[in-house]
């Protein structure tokens, strides 16, 4: 399992709650505590949560697959992510799952509570949803993405097949009912959805990808900007899908937690200007 790859969850200065609630459902710790970024463990993978401000809404274009190995289990997460949330999926027995349900939290944040087989140590797996204009690409973009990062490889497909119906809707057969792929060493699913939702991928939920240096950075850069994705500010960007990402030099976050908070202040300052992060400038602005 890859921790240098993990989601974001947006908030708007309700970040620490929502991480002591997490660690208490789940069982985690926090593991870095600041007024902006708190990063918290769950099941030994790194889940980070950012008060960014009133712009962005959570919403179920990623929900997070949580793999329970006990109905027990499955019923204590139900049972605390519903308080104060609703249900989007009701708790019960399903052809996929003798026990499975889809529950929004009172943060926003969605949780499709499964009893099955892990696939890996993973207990956590974001589940992208490919809606409205995306509708039909799930598979392309387990290639683009299997394609970026190393380690990857596309799992399996399970396609909605003749007939099949979601949330109502008579789905394309060629379409992705589920499918798993490995970015990295990191898994994710994803699936195809005609229906027509009122949310869509956006900067509530993101990507963070840390790199070694730049040219690693350079090279996620562009093949997820490429082909109709979109450069913007201190290393986030979306790919051609919606989807956000963040490009993040592991060099950065050493420069801005340095001791001297002048040096660590001018770092910050000079990311602020960076649309791609380039860590040359970052230490130029360090010994400045």
């Amino acid at each position: 399992m890859n921790n240098d790859i993990f989601p974001c969850l947006w908030y708007d200065g309700d970040a620490r709650q929502s991480a002591e609630f997490y660690c208490s459902v789940f069982g985690g710790e926090i593991t870095a505590d600041t007024p902006v970024v708190m990063n918290i463990d769950l099941f030994g993978q790194r889940i980070m949560l950012l008060n960014g401000g009133p712009q962005f809404k959570k919403n179920p274009a990623i929900s997070f697959m949580v793999i329970c190995e006990t109905e027990d289990e499955v019923q204590k997460y139900w049972d605390e992510l519903l308080e104060g949330g609703m249900a989007l999926m009701e708790l019960g027995s399903y052809s996929w799952s003798s026990k499975y349900g889809w529950v929004q939290d009172k943060y926003g944040v969605t949780w499709q509570l499964f009893l099955g087989e892990k696939i890996s140590d993973q207990r956590i797996v974001p589940t992208l949803m490919f809606i409205h204009q995306n509708n039909g690409k799930a598979k392309e973009a387990m290639e683009l993405y299997t394609k970026t990062f190393p380690n990857s490889n596309i799992g399996n497909i399970l396609e909605y097949g003749a007939g099949s119906e979601g949330h109502g809707q008579t789905e394309p057969s060629e379409n992705v009912q589920h499918g798993h792929f490995v970015i990295d060493q990191y898994s994710l699913f994803c699936m195809d959805n005609s229906y027509d939702h009122q949310f869509d991928f956006n900067e509530g939920i993101s990507l963070v990808v840390m790199t070694d240096d730049q040219s690693q950075t350079d090279h996620y850069w562009n093949a997820l900007t490429g082909d109709g994705g979109r450069e913007s500010m201190c290393g986030w960007l979306k790919d051609k899908y919606g989807l956000s990402w963040q490009i993040v030099p592991k060099r950065l976050i050493q420069l801005m937690n340095d001791p001297d908070q002048e040096r660590a202040y001018q770092v910050v300052q000079a990311m602020m200007k960076m649309q791609k992060i380039i860590i040359q400038d970052l230490e130029d602005a360090y010994h400045s």
